[in-house]
């Protein structure tokens, strides 16, 4: 087949190219490279991928690439709260308005997946959020992302995934995830401040997000007009478990904060059974998700930003 993914040079497209090129699809990516211009250079000389440098609201160049493919997987997007907040505009065009367009505009007989977020669960008050529960998002960018799925479900040939907060390493890094984030904070600091730590939230491996592309392309009759939540449901857990966990890799001093609010007020535990069911299941766990990022911290002496 061949693919297109938008904002493929980013945390997750970087990974998920290579992914799709060594099961023998072609790949055409499409991003306009405003973080890290060399996450892709590894595929430069892959006879089966292509790449051009374009923001996604060109439509009408956009529409030509789209054209010639059989997949669109859309993750361009500014993602995260703090930044959507700070590019309110930037985030309505880029994370609703082009993937409603794309929604619109695709041919009947192309396939998109669209990974959305289970943030937008928003808090599940004790109970467990599967597909069938309702969407509270709690910031911008989770009410985009709710909204271009909406799009989407409403399209035929389309399938989306919910995402748990993604971990891992990737060429082009981001510490502003959670996992990520606090193990960074180990290394540099060997101290981590938790604020609100009983909130709780759900994880899973950059490469089983990988895994689960190819497993929707292999099993399309089952998962087309389909929505999952993504997670890894062994590694539900609050931060505290969290950093406790870390503690087991890294020499770490843990300190509850009593007094400061965390602005992320998201507080689910979120089910994934539904693709388990379907015969997909997760391979990484967070033990091996930490011990790659020890990794990956210690190869580059670099000063690393939350979204480098």
């Amino acid at each position: 087949m061949k693919i297109l993914i938008t904002g493929g040079a980013g945390y997750i497209g970087s990974e998920l190219v290579g992914f799709l090129l060594r099961e023998g699809h072609e790949v055409v990516v499409v991003d306009n490279l405003k973080y890290e211009p060399t996450s892709l250079l590894r595929y430069a000389s892959h006879i089966n991928f292509e790449f051009e440098n374009l923001d996604v609201r060109r439509k009408s160049s956009l529409k030509k690439i789209m054209g010639g493919c059989d997949v669109i997987i859309p993750l361009a997007c500014l993602v995260g709260f703090p930044l959507c907040e700070d590019n309110p505009i930037e985030a309505a065009q880029v994370n609703y308005e082009v993937n409603k367009w794309i929604a619109e505009t695709k041919s009947s007989d192309q396939i998109v997946i669209y990974p959305c977020t289970n943030s937008g669960y928003g808090s599940s008050d004790g109970g467990v959020c599967t597909e069938e529960s309702p969407l509270r998002p709690l910031s911008l960018y989770g009410r985009t992302k709710v909204d271009a799925e909406k799009a989407y479900q409403d399209t035929e040939g389309c399938c989306t995934l919910r995402l748990a907060t993604v971990f891992g390493p990737s060429s082009r890094p981001r510490t502003d995830l959670l996992v990520n984030n606090f193990v960074l904070k180990a290394i540099k600091d060997k101290v981590l401040v938790l604020y609100e730590c009983e909130f709780m939230r759900n994880y899973v491996h950059i490469l089983d997000i990988c895994r689960v592309y190819n497993f929707i392309l292999d099993n399309w009759e089952n998962c087309s007009q389909q929505t999952f939540n993504i997670g890894n449901d062994e590694i539900n857990m609050n931060k505290l478990q969290l950093a406790e966990k870390i503690g087991e890799h890294l020499p770490v001093e843990i300190i509850k904060s009593e007094f400061t609010q965390d602005p992320d007020k998201r507080d689910y535990i979120v089910s994934s059974q539904k693709i388990y069911d379907a015969g997909f299941s997760c391979k990484y766990d967070l033990d091996i998700g930490i011990k790659q990022l020890i990794k990956m911290y210690s190869l580059i002496d670099k000063p690393w930003h939350a979204n480098y």
